[in-house]
């Protein structure tokens, strides 16, 4: 099913789902390829792939559909829309979906393509574009063994280790949790340079000694170098996807009966920067 001959179908080409594209490529497989935007797709059909006007129309010859998508409504319509990916999907296919969304609305995207023949596995990405682009990101896989399987060959070709972490929903849990991390860290960060701001420290220099000190970590230390040379554009990890990713953590968290008080706070600070219009510019602004 996934054979090196297989046409493999990308739908979505935002940041991540463009350098997962682009690797697949580089490793020799065919490739059909959808996004709203066709403009986006054009580095791509250079590169051989076929663009489809519609998520069906690209699925149509695939074995393997590998979904990229920014939240679970983008992910309904291209999968369920009117010319959704399901209804050019076989029976026996395998969507393969790498976008954040809830756990709950995981499981019921798996259970909506099983009824029409098709596996759906989770492979939620630990790692940036420039990653994804190198094969470098590291996959959070969850669903069926024997599905996870018989996509083993493509979670190899677009990351650099696959952990199998669960039954599905356990991925999409696992990449909020992950999330949630990050997000929390950033506010934490950003709030203490607030705090050193309020009392008249520079807080470029701040960022700086605190960037490059035991009290960082490597993703900070990422961040605080897009702040210090200017590079919030194009995102590594937009503001505005950071704010959906902590809305959902958090109201997993509050289904379990978790308070969950850092992430909600930090969903709030996440959301201000998007609604002030940063949304599209990299996390690493809520540092600014």
């Amino acid at each position: 099913m996934t054979g090196p001959d297989t046409t493999i179908a990308c739908l979505g080409l935002g940041a991540m789902g463009s350098g997962l594209a682009h690797r697949l490529l580089d490793a020799g497989r065919p490739v059909s390829v959808f996004n709203r935007t066709e403009a986006k797709a054009s580095p791509l059909t250079e590169r051989g792939a076929r663009f489809a006007a519609t998520p069906a129309a690209a699925v149509a010859d695939a074995g393997t559909v590998l979904v990229s998508l920014s939240g679970p409504e983008a992910v309904d319509e291209v999968l369920f829309g009117d010319d959704g990916a399901v209804h050019g999907l076989k029976p026996g296919a395998v969507v393969v979906d790498a976008s954040t969304v809830s756990p709950e609305f995981s499981r019921e995207c798996t259970a909506r393509l099983a009824e029409a023949g098709v596996s759906r596995v989770e492979a939620c990405l630990i790692g940036n574009p420039f990653q994804a682009r190198s094969g470098e990101v590291r996959v959070l896989a969850a669903g069926d063994e024997a599905d996870v399987a018989k996509v083993a060959d493509l979670l190899g070709a677009i990351g650099k280790h696959t952990w199998h972490i669960g039954a599905t929903g356990s991925g999409a849990s696992a990449k909020l949790a992950f999330n949630a991390l990050l997000g929390v860290q950033l506010a934490g960060l950003a709030e203490a340079l607030d705090i050193g701001a309020a009392d008249g420290v520079d807080r470029d220099r701040l960022l700086e000694a605190i960037a490059g000190s035991g009290f960082s970590s490597p993703v900070l230390s990422f961040r605080a170098a897009l702040v210090r040379d200017d590079r919030l554009v194009p995102a590594a990890f937009r503001t505005d996807l950071m704010a959906k990713d902590l809305r959902l953590a958090g109201q997993t968290a509050r289904e379990h009966g978790l308070d969950a008080d850092l992430v909600t706070h930090a969903a709030r600070r996440f959301a201000a920067v998007t609604e002030r219009g940063d949304g599209e510019k990299d996390a690493a602004v809520v540092l600014t």
